[in-house]
């Protein structure tokens, strides 16, 4: 098989322990025995008869819980909750949203352990990771919150005394549809905004991670949103697809594939709904011979191989200026190495599991596809996989034209600016890009050429939540965090007011 054929690469863990696991979901407070379908302040079963479907803790592969994946009935619930709760959260003023805000974002910081290990257990990353993706969620909360009493429109004079203003008003009903690398942030990406603006929300979860979205949603009400304020509905493409096409849902936002992105702003375009994508990305990172060498290998590591790997942004194709090719692979190659892999609950793992069997399995193939095209594996590529770099590549190569989404580096070399900046910029997708150089004006210079909606100087996979995230190209539309995002999720009405006699040409 090709897992046997990949053998030879491989750096197995030790055993995964179960015990930390174990100890998670037995002492935490979420329940997770019971459905993780959540609306008008509860869980609920699912009314139509379904086929449970099981949910798979990555790091063991035992099964963690079951979902009820959500039909017509459902959604219809969800929605009708939201819409009762935006007649009354509309109404707020944007200070009693921030009271309400700024309660759950408390709330999750002081269970900021019990979500980390939840958000583990569900998802594989290292409980380190996920601390800091429960601190960006809370952080997100936080900023929104600010944000939510500074929504205002403009005044403008006209001829005569007369003027027009402008309304910032919510758009109702949202629908966040989530992926499944970073579950409790993008529900709280999708979130906060959302309902800062004045809206509802009923969010969908990844059916491969469903757990955590469920807790942030309990977290709102225990807050003192209004019930339904906050809804998830479980389920996979048949339940999306229902959310999309549903009459009262007033916009989609959506993390995830391409593929799937087009598929969502094709059913929300049937309503001439507007959408919010945050899609994939082949991001180029560009290393200068200029480069402080030591950061730059650390910004390869960060570009490559956060969450194993699992980062729509990840900077997977790292071009190195060819005069130091040799010693940066020789480092990064040595760090890479060094990456402690195993059970994700301990403190010593700086690596997890991927999410699941197929996927595991299909990142691999990248790999042993990279090596018949002629790429030569450096390091890695095994089962709880092992980060794997891959040496030699050109352009034209799977490995550096298509999206893994697991824990592979490409290194390409270049010789000039001017043709990295092709090389980099030749790909349909555009959502991050970096650059590693100590030329302040270069570094300027190359930003402004390079095709991508996030750049990094001299860093990479930076995510502050003041600041838009989001991509070019086939990379997505709109944005996610900063205070653009606010227009994502309010509509703009233009009030005309005449303050003398109508002039009639009639």
């Amino acid at each position: 098989s090709m897992l046997q054929r990949l053998a030879a690469t491989l750096r197995r863990p030790a055993a995964v322990p179960l015990a930390a696991a174990v100890r998670c979901i037995s002492s935490g407070s979420v329940d997770i025995t019971v459905p993780l379908n959540y609306w008008a302040g509860k869980r609920w079963t699912s009314k139509e008869k379904c086929n449970k479907e099981n949910v798979y803790e990555p790091a063991t592969g035992r099964v963690l819980c079951h979902l009820e994946p959500c039909g017509a009935v459902e959604v219809d619930e969800a929605v009708e909750a939201a819409k009762s709760a935006f007649g009354h959260w509309s109404k707020m003023s944007g200070m009693e949203r921030a009271r309400i805000m700024i309660e759950a974002a408390h709330i999750i910081e002081s269970r900021r352990e019990e979500i980390a290990e939840m958000e583990v257990v569900n998802n594989g990353k290292s409980i380190t990771e996920a601390r800091l993706d429960v601190d960006s969620a809370r952080l997100c909360i936080e900023y929104y919150a600010g944000l939510a009493s500074t929504l205002a429109g403009q005044h403008v004079q006209l001829p005569g005394g007369s003027f027009a203003y402008t309304r910032r008003e919510p758009l109702g009903v949202c629908v966040g549809i989530g992926a499944w690398n970073y579950p409790f942030q993008i529900a709280a990406w999708k979130s906060a905004p959302a309902l800062a603006c004045g809206n509802s929300m009923v969010f969908k979860p990844s059916p491969v991670t469903p757990v955590t979205a469920v807790m942030l949603a309990e977290i709102y009400a225990e807050a003192g949103a209004p019930e339904g304020l906050l809804n998830v509905v479980q389920g996979g493409q048949e339940t999306g697809s229902l959310l999309c096409h549903h009459p009262d849902v007033a916009k989609v936002s959506f993390t995830g594939s391409v593929p799937t992105g087009k598929k969502i702003m094709e059913m929300a375009s049937k309503g001439v709904k507007p959408v919010t994508l945050e899609l994939g990305g082949k991001s180029p990172l560009l290393i200068f011979q200029d480069s402080d060498l030591e950061n730059a290998v650390r910004g390869a590591l960060m570009a490559n191989f956060l969450s194993q790997g699992q980062v729509c942004s990840n900077g997977t194709r790292v071009f190195v200026q060819k005069n130091i090719l040799p010693e940066f692979v020789e480092e990064v190659v040595k760090r890479t190495r060094a990456i402690e892999i195993g059970d994700p609950l301990l403190e010593s793992t700086r690596m997890g599991a991927l999410v699941n069997q197929p996927h595991l399995e299909k990142v691999l193939s990248f790999v042993d596809q990279a090596k018949k095209e002629g790429a030569t594996v450096l390091c890695g590529g095994g089962y709880y996989m092992t980060p794997c770099v891959l040496g030699d590549c050109t352009d034209e190569m799977t490995c550096v034209k298509e999206e893994i989404f697991g824990p592979v580096m490409s290194v390409l070399s270049f010789e000039t600016e001017e043709e990295v900046l092709q090389r980099a910029n030749n790909t349909t997708m555009g959502l991050a890009a970096g650059v590693f150089t100590r030329d302040v004006m270069r570094a300027h210079r190359v930003v402004e050429h390079l095709k991508a909606g996030s750049c990094f100087i001299n860093n990479y996979n930076i995510t502050p939540v003041e600041v838009p995230f989001g991509g070019f190209k086939m990379s997505g539309i709109g944005r996610e965090n900063g205070q653009v995002t606010v227009e994502h999720y309010s509509q703009l009405k233009t009030v005309f007011v005449e303050m003398g006699d109508v002039d009639c040409l009639f």
